[in-house]
This record gives structure tokens, C-alpha cells and sequence, in this order.
């Protein structure tokens, strides 16, 4: 393979800038313009829990900060240079405090946002500013240096690659819509037949086992450790890891329902490897015959009201108390939950299979990167491994 020419970012686009850097807090609404924060951009993707909105008016006045799609956004403060791309049919957005740049003509975003993501970490770890919070600046953006292929080259790279990024979106697709049928399947049997159901504490409905404070001492190999970051949005730069010995009671498995009872209060079906729960985490484990899609309902009911009271918390965080678990929720009879079982175990499973093929999918596309990027994978045999995966 010849060698690629080496261009710097200011020279692969027509816009280089810096998304609203000031004060925010007064100006997000309840609804209007979505307004992406570095939180909001993951490598390769923008996720939008958490997402803030601005206003119209706002967003008018803060031009230069807007976005539209194939616009690439890279992260300046947390994780520097995690890139993603703004999708096609999102609609208007508007940022702050990210790197937004604009490919030129001749210069395939997809490639760019891959190319940034593998290469650029060495680059933004030399170039980044400040002592407490690290900065990654405009200037520096555009002296990232990046090797670049001819344009079908980046495209045919772009697109074995993409093949599985696409395929991670249509599971995340497939996930929420099974979690959705579950819902609404659960709420239409009571509808349906309401003296199956009955009020019933939550917490003899399952079992809440608190997580402890593992992260104290880790030896930053073995397992995972949740925390509620991990639990939100995955591991990251920060994750802590670690091989000590722990009880079962204290291990996280795929399909393990755990709930964050502090922060963001989350409930979230486990997926990833098997992990250590952390402090302000519990494994929920049911009670009895239950099913573990039931507890998981039975919680995603109680969410709004444990928010509410977590939110009027005089605390730096807020929180509920064990007391709160012993509140009644509206549990089906156990023949009711036998015939629910049926129908909504296959969507809780399906949701699960998917959640897993994800994780290896995007295992295979880091795996494909660096040797697509360095040449010593030719693409024609990566389109054939990806082929196979999806």
C-alpha cells in the first residue's frame, strides 16, 4: 500500500470553530432546540441521555455555534478528541464548548470522525491545556495531523466500518422498541384484567442489595467497577478496575437488573462482562418466582416518584432512602405473571441478545480500525469480516 499523505484538520475543512462557551445554567428549557454538551459525544456516536434544550431565540443568537448534519463535533474538556458526527435528519442543534468542523469537499466525514477517534489521542494528550480541567483548543485542533487516503479509499474504509456501526444502531433501535412493547404489554393486561393485579411493597417484590465502596484501592486490572457513570453511559477514561475477591451478591451479570438509588437514579438491565457493584448501586434480585423483566417494570413504574423525591433533597445529591422501597407498586398475580412471562420474556431477552451482539460488534470494529488506518489490513478482506459479522 503506497503511503498516505499526512494533512493537518484545518486543511481537510472549510470550518473550523468552537462551539457557545460561557453560562448555560439560566438558559435551557424543559423543550425546544437540542443543545449538545461534551457528556452528549461518544467515540463514534452522540448520545442523547441528558440531553439540555435552548430556546429558539437562543439558538438564533448563538450562530455560530450550530450544527448541521456531517458536521463533525469533537470533545475539548473531559474526554479530549472523542469525535463523533452529526447524523443526517436530526434536525436543528446547537453546542457548547466542542470543536465543530466542516470536511471540504474530497474528504469523507465518516473516515475523518474514525481517523480522529484511532489516531488523535497522542496528538490531544500533547495538546491540551489547563492544570485542573483539560482543554483541547481550536488552534490545536487544526494542527491535528492525519494520514488520508484518496477519497474512494476513505469511503470503501468509512463503509466496512460503518457497516457495523450501523448494525449497533439498529440493535439500540431493536433494544428500545422491545423495552417498549414490554411496557405497554404489561400496562394493557391490567387494563384488561385489573383484579390480577395488586398493591404490593416493592421490596417484597425484590430483594435490593446495596453495592460498597470498591473502587477504594483497585489495582486498575480485573472487573469493572459500576459506578452510576458506568451504569449511564458505559466504561470511559475514568472506570476504575479491579481483581479483588468479592461476594456474589456484589457481582453484576448480563441481565442483572441494577438501580442507581442516588445521581440520576437509573434503572438499567446489565449487559457488559461481569462486573463489581459499587456504592449507591443495587442489585435488584427477585423475589420468589418473579422474573427479572417484572422487577425492572415494577421499578421503571416507581421512577418518576423516586425522582421526585430524590429532587427535593436539601444534598449536593440527591437520593432515596431504603424506606422508600417498602412504598406499594402494582404487582400481578402469580398466574397473571406466568401468562406475561410468555410474552414479555422474549422481548426482555431479545433486548439482552442485542445489547450483547452490540458489545462484540463494536469490539470488532476497534479491533479493524488501527489496522485499516495503518494498512496492514487491506479493506476488500475487512469488507469480507465485517460481512460475516453482520
Amino acid at each position: 500500500m503506497a503511503e498516505w499523505p499526512v494533512r493537518e484538520l484545518g486543511d481537510l475543512c472549510t470550518r473550523v470553530t468552537v462551539g457557545h462557551v460561557g453560562s448555560m445554567a439560566s438558559r435551557y428549557v424543559s423543550e425546544g432546540i437540542p443543545f449538545l454538551r461534551s457528556q452528549n459525544v461518544k467515540r463514534g456516536r452522540l448520545d442523547l441521555a441528558g440531553l439540555k434544550y435552548i430556546d429558539d431565540n437562543f439558538h438564533r443568537e448563538l450562530a455560530k455555534s450550530q450544527l448541521n448534519a456531517g458536521d463533525l463535533v469533537i470533545v475539548r474538556t473531559g474526554e479530549p478528541g472523542v469525535a463523533a458526527v452529526v447524523p443526517d435528519g436530526i434536525g436543528p442543534l446547537n453546542c457548547s464548548d466542542l470543536v465543530i468542523a466542516r470536511p471540504a469537499p474530497g474528504v469523507d466525514v465518516r473516515f475523518m470522525c474514525y481517523a480522529i477517534n484511532e489516531t488523535a489521542e497522542e496528538f490531544v494528550r500533547a495538546h491540551t491545556v489547563g492544570a485542573v480541567q483539560q482543554h483541547f483548543n481550536v488552534a490545536s485542533a487544526k494542527k491535528l495531523a492525519l494520514k488520508v487516503p484518496s477519497l474512494p479509499e476513505q469511503q470503501a474504509i468509512a463503509a466496512a466500518l460503518g457497516a457495523l456501526d450501523d448494525k449497533i444502531a439498529a440493535n439500540e433501535h431493536i433494544t428500545a422498541i422491545a423495552d417498549s412493547l414490554r411496557s405497554a404489554c404489561y400496562l394493557g393486561a391490567h387494563a384488561e384484567a385489573p383484579s390480577e393485579f395488586r398493591q404490593e411493597a416493592l421490596s417484597d417484590a425484590a430483594e435490593f442489595i446495596n453495592g460498597r465502596p470498591f473502587t477504594k484501592d483497585a489495582t486498575g486490572t480485573g472487573r469493572m467497577v459500576v459506578r452510576i457513570a458506568e451504569l449511564n453511559s458505559g466504561p470511559g477514561v475514568s472506570t476504575v478496575y479491579n481483581d479483588i475477591e468479592v461476594s456474589e451478591k456484589h457481582l453484576a451479570r448480563p441481565g442483572d437488573v441494577l438501580f442507581a438509588w442516588s445521581g440520576s437514579l437509573t434503572v438499567a438491565r446489565w449487559f457488559r462482562p461481569e462486573a463489581i457493584v459499587n456504592q449507591h448501586i443495587f442489585k435488584v434480585v427477585p423475589k420468589g418466582d418473579r422474573p427479572m423483566w417484572l422487577v425492572a417494570e415494577l421499578l421503571r413504574m416507581k421512577l418518576d416518584e423516586f425522582r421526585a423525591i430524590a429532587a427535593d433533597k436539601a444534598t449536593t445529591m440527591g437520593h432515596i432512602q431504603r424506606r422508600h422501597l417498602d412504598e406499594p407498586v402494582l404487582t400481578p398475580s402469580a398466574a397473571m405473571t406466568q401468562k406475561l412471562d410468555a410474552q414479555i420474556g422474549p422481548l426482555w431477552n431479545r433486548a439482552l441478545s442485542a445489547e450483547q451482539e452490540s458489545l462484540k460488534l463494536a469490539d470488532l470494529r476497534d479491533t479493524l480500525l488501527p489496522q485499516l488506518m495503518s494498512g496492514k489490513l487491506r479493506v476488500r478482506d475487512a469488507e469480507k469480516i465485517v460481512e460475516d459479522a453482520v
